[in-house]
């Protein structure tokens, strides 16, 4: 019989043993960010690390502030539900604040603004923004681009996907005649892609800021990121990122370092 405690003792303190390391690997500290593994050069996975300019700037927010991330792939279409229904504390993904998407979630301080390009194959009939009308236009389902089209071409056939592959993929196999994407994404697509010979026809630039997504009323968090976001503004570290993955944009002057 002792040797039987002695036996359910041991078992009891190494599943506390086991918890315990489960806790200081990542645990209730560590925040989840939900994220795209295929938005270059915004958000996407390389060599199995999340990267891109949302993702390496909110990793040098964290770590001015003293926090934790823990990045997660899903669709955009999936992220800020996600967000609002606590799946994930933080949403990364060139983000437009839009006025729908604050009835959902809450946003940090701007840190970007939105702008899209129009990409289409070599001999498409989609040349610039007045010739999208008729012709089947791919977007990223639920995005600024999503909106865009439906509200300037509303005689485009839309084509809806899931994530930015998926488009990328039908506008090189010329499945569909053109796409809108984030003007930096479009433009790395092309520069990848010379055997597909697609090209930027067309860019848009808005004035809706972009930001990191939370839930309604994670003020403390909030609180956070916007001062870990002032602090990377202030040592150049926004306008270093962005000389790295958006080179030929310029730099708003907010943003400039102080």
């Amino acid at each position: 019989m002792k040797r039987l405690f002695a036996a359910l003792a041991a078992l009891a303190t190494a599943a506390s043993l086991v918890a315990c390391g489960s806790d200081d690997a990542g645990g209730e500290d560590t925040l989840r960010v939900g994220t795209l593994s295929d938005s270059k050069p915004n958000a996407y996975q390389e060599n199995g690390e999340f990267t891109g300019f949302d993702n390496e700037m909110l990793k040098a927010i964290a770590e001015k502030q003293g926090l934790k991330l823990e990045f997660v792939a899903t669709d955009f279409s999936a992220l800020l539900g996600q967000v609002a229904n606590g799946t994930f504390d933080i949403g990364s993904s060139a983000i437009a604040q839009t006025e729908e998407r604050k009835r959902t979630v809450a946003f940090s301080d701007p840190y970007n603004y939105q702008s899209l390009g129009i990409a289409a194959p070599s001999g498409s009939p989609v040349t610039d923004e007045n010739t999208l009308g008729g012709n089947r236009i791919g977007v990223l389902q639920g995005t600024v681009s999503d909106t865009w089209l439906s509200e300037n071409a509303p005689t485009a056939q839309a084509v809806r996907f899931p994530n930015d592959a998926a488009a990328l993929s039908a506008l090189k196999t010329k499945a569909i005649d053109g796409a809108v994407f984030d003007l930096a994404t479009a433009e790395t697509y092309v520069a990848e892609n010379p055997d597909a010979k697609l090209r930027v026809v067309h860019s848009i630039t808005t004035d809706l800021p972009h930001g990191y997504a939370f839930k309604r009323g994670n003020t403390e968090l909030i609180d956070k990121i916007n001062a870990g976001l002032k602090q990377v503004i202030e040592d150049g570290t926004w306008e270093e990122l962005h000389k790295r993955f958006e080179p030929n944009a310029p730099t708003p002057p907010e943003f400039a370092a102080k």
